[in-house]
Formats: structure tokens, C-alpha cells, sequence
């Protein structure tokens, strides 16, 4: 069961300043691997064991879920792996924007807590200034992957990436959604739902060349593909 927790709660809008990878990793240089809402980080603790070539940092809103996956990580001994509570939406930005160039090669989005009525999805997770915070850290052929069992959580990430004209689908994916997990190691949520025969909707993005777009222009496109209509009269 989902545990809901307000973003735009007080308490949850304070910047939490988040420590370097040199602070974070025995070997800070090695490929970096962002996985956003990790949750209780089972699926960091397993895929990090698997690739010790990579770091791993998984960042969860839910403090008592960090501190427990955080606990088991050092139990395990992966210095590969780090949990750290933030809320992405606000601390999530500037640290990125401080990581060495190059070093960012992935992120991944997976089953986010669902916002269905209109008045929250500025709760969602994957918002305007964070797709933009992404974007701009990872290098052209860098992975955005994104899944969920529900389609009115995926779509509105689906429009807001496509909108914003930096990421790519690579040769071949299936459309709208891709057939398999490009990821060695399934979520808690993906087995669940594959197990209880539940739709499983993913999306591999890669970085493309193009530049971002400013906050405006961004907003402008994303509603754009909400209103269609007006851009045809514009």
C-alpha cells in the first residue's frame, strides 16, 4: 500500500542541502545512477550489488524509509549505494546542477505515488523544474526511465518530457510503451503488479542534443499539449 505524504507541506518545502558524491561513495568518479522516490530501496540494494561499477543514490520523501534502507545498506557493506530524504522537487535542483559534467549517465522514475484530481498535480513528482534540473545534468545519450501501473500517472511525465524536446525514444521501443524493463532488477510495485496481472507502462528516454528550454518555454509547450486547439489558432 502507497504511503501518501504532502509534498507542499511546510516542513517538506525546506531545502535540504544534499552532500557531494565525493561525500557520498568510496569511488565519487564512477557513473552515477539517480533512482527518484526509492522507497523502502530494495531495488537499490539488490541492483547495486549487481553493478558495482556504477553509484547508486536513491532519494525518497519518507524519512523513516530512508533511514531503514540506509541501515540495511551499511549492513551490506555497498559503498556504491547511498540513501538520502529530500523532497526532489526542491533540493533536487542545485545538487545536480553542482555534479561534475559527465557524471549523471541515469535516472529513473518509478511507480510515484498517484495525484489524480486536478488541484494536486503540482504534488506529482516529475514537475516542469525538475525535468528541466535533469535535462541539464545528463550528457546526449544519457537514460530517462520512467514506469508506473497507472496511466494517468505516466502519461502527464510522458507529455511533459516530450514537450520539452530533449529526450529521445531509442530505435526500435515499442509505442506507446515498452515492452520489457531495460533494468536488470524490478521494483517491489513491478513485481506486485505483474504478479496481480496489473498493466506495467514504461518509457525509456535517452538525451538528445537539444537544448533546454527555459521555464517559460517549457511551460508554454507543456500547455500547448494540453490545449491543442490553441496552438492551432496561435
Amino acid at each position: 500500500m502507497r504511503q501518501h505524504v504532502n509534498p507542499l507541506s511546510r516542513f517538506h518545502q525546506l531545502p535540504r542541502p544534499l552532500p557531494p558524491p565525493a561525500d557520498c561513495f568510496a569511488q565519487p568518479d564512477l557513473p552515477l545512477h539517480l533512482d527518484i522516490g526509492s522507497a523502502r530501496g530494495r531495488f537499490l540494494l539488490e541492483l547495486a550489488a549487481l553493478e558495482p561499477e556504477i553509484n547508486h543514490l536513491g532519494v525518497e520523501i519518507r524519512r523513516p524509509l530512508v533511514e531503514a534502507a540506509e541501515a540495511e545498506r551499511q549492513e551490506l557493506g555497498l559503498t556504491n549505494l547511498r540513501f538520502l530524504f529530500c523532497n526532489a522537487n526542491v533540493s533536487l535542483e542545485g545538487w545536480m546542477g553542482q555534479l561534475p559534467r559527465g557524471l549523471l549517465r541515469r535516472v529513473s522514475i518509478q511507480f510515484p505515488d498517484p495525484w489524480f484530481k486536478t488541484k494536486h498535480h503540482k504534488r506529482r513528482v516529475l514537475q516542469p523544474s525538475l525535468l528541466r534540473a535533469i535535462a541539464l545534468a545528463l550528457e546526449e545519450g544519457g537514460w530517462l526511465f520512467l514506469q508506473s501501473d497507472v496511466a494517468a500517472v505516466i502519461e502527464p511525465m510522458v507529455a511533459l518530457c516530450e514537450a520539452s524536446g530533449c529526450f529521445r525514444r531509442p530505435p526500435g521501443d515499442a509505442l506507446p510503451w515498452r515492452a520489457d524493463n531495460p533494468l536488470p532488477v524490478p521494483t517491489e510495485r513491478e513485481r506486485y503488479a505483474l504478479t496481480h496481472g496489473l498493466p506495467v507502462l514504461r518509457v525509456l528516454y535517452q538525451r538528445n542534443g537539444t537544448a533546454v528550454p527555459s521555464p517559460e518555454a517549457l511551460e508554454a509547450a507543456l500547455r500547448a499539449t494540453d490545449n491543442p486547439a490553441d496552438t492551432a489558432r496561435g
